[in-house]
């Protein structure tokens, strides 16, 4: 196996990595910027006010996306296993 595929295989993980973490980690944010600006507007500081709201859209984004996000590992997964025997030299 040599440098360059190793490097291929780590950017490929990564890219990978991103794709599927990435929608859930936009969606936490804007729900907590969203929820922190009305917290400003409101002078409420509860932390469940925060931490509820956070959880149901990222739990609603799961189902939402889970069947892009299986199929993202799929791919992933068959082309790592695929590839195998070609990157053993």
């Amino acid at each position: 196996m040599t440098e360059e595929t190793v490097m291929q295989l780590g950017v490929n993980a990564l890219q990978t990595m991103i794709y599927l973490a990435g929608p859930i980690l936009v969606v936490a944010m804007a729900v907590g910027i969203v929820i922190s600006i009305l917290q400003a507007i409101t002078q409420i500081n509860e932390q469940t006010l925060t931490f509820v709201p956070k959880i149901v859209a990222v739990i609603i984004t799961l189902v939402v996306m889970a069947p892009w996000m299986l199929k993202i590992m799929q791919e992933y997964a068959i082309s790592i296993f695929g590839g195998a025997g070609e990157m053993i030299h």
